[in-house]
């Protein structure tokens, strides 16, 4: 994909609830097979962003993707190229695990169609990355909350969408997990699927497992940054101006791989 045509573009993005503006004239790309980050203080505007992308919330200006605007696509055509994944499934009705990973497969299927046997089978290999092929057959409404996050990214990646927006999905989930999911991510994004846009409670995950961070303060990107190529005092400074003083340094894990400290200095 080339500059003149990103995978993805938001161009001149406002949006809001009523008459309170959050969002205020946001643009910024994402190029194909990138797993992007949204950091921000609460009430930045990362969820607002995410529901304005995938059509959720009323907005000025426009996203497309791969040349295709978004807002000119019907919610259907809409739910086949974006999928949400909110801090909350919304699901209060007893269904299967494999049920509502099949859900997926809804803006594919006509009236009253049922799954065919190929989506089941994408199904079950969406729950196998996740770590749930032993639940398939569990309710729902009892699986832990992190386990209900995984499940509902296991219905994303099953319904091979072209660009996913996730809030928050490391929220509910244990140290473990977090990276796990984001590894999932991480590796889905790289094999070409399509790009990720995640927002992330997270510092020091976003750092360490994003291609690309957008930084939200106020309502406006505050700055765009490459955690593998920028440099450390301008992360810093940039991270600063969200968290208050932080320092961040480089460490070596026993695997040889690098990755980011960040520590929280004084004020």
């Amino acid at each position: 994909m080339n500059e003149a045509h990103p995978f993805f573009a938001a161009i001149h993005l406002s949006a809001g609830y009523g008459r309170q503006p959050v969002l205020r004239d946001i643009s910024f790309t994402l190029e194909q097979g990138c797993l992007a980050g949204v950091l921000g203080a609460n009430g930045c505007g990362k969820t607002t962003l995410l529901k304005a992308i995938c059509g959720i919330l009323p907005h000025a200006g426009r996203c497309t993707l791969q040349e295709t605007c978004l807002e000119q696509l019907t919610p259907r055509q809409l739910a086949r190229r974006c999928g949400y994944i909110p801090q909350r499934s919304g699901i209060s009705i007893d269904l299967s695990v494999l049920e509502v990973v099949l859900m997926g497969f809804n803006p594919q299927l006509g009236l009253l169609e049922h799954p065919t046997p190929a989506m089941r089978e994408k199904a079950r290999r969406a729950l196998a990355l996740t770590g749930l092929a032993h639940r398939e057959k569990d309710n729902y409404l009892q699986l832990s909350e992190g386990q209900k996050q995984l499940c509902i990214l296991a219905r994303t990646l099953a319904a091979d969408s072209q660009l996913l927006l996730l809030d928050e999905p490391e929220s509910a989930l244990d140290f473990r997990h977090r990276y796990r999911i984001l590894d999932l991510l991480r590796t889905w994004a790289g094999k070409g699927n399509g790009s990720a846009l995640v927002a992330l409670h997270d510092p020091l995950l976003a750092l360490n497992c994003c291609d690309q961070l957008l930084v939200l303060s106020d309502g406006w990107v505050q700055a765009c940054l490459t955690p593998g190529k920028d440099a450390l005092p301008r992360i810093e400074r940039e991270l600063a101006a969200i968290y208050g003083p932080v320092s961040l340094q480089y460490c070596t894990g026993r695997n040889g791989q690098r990755q980011i400290v960040l520590l929280k200095e004084p004020d």
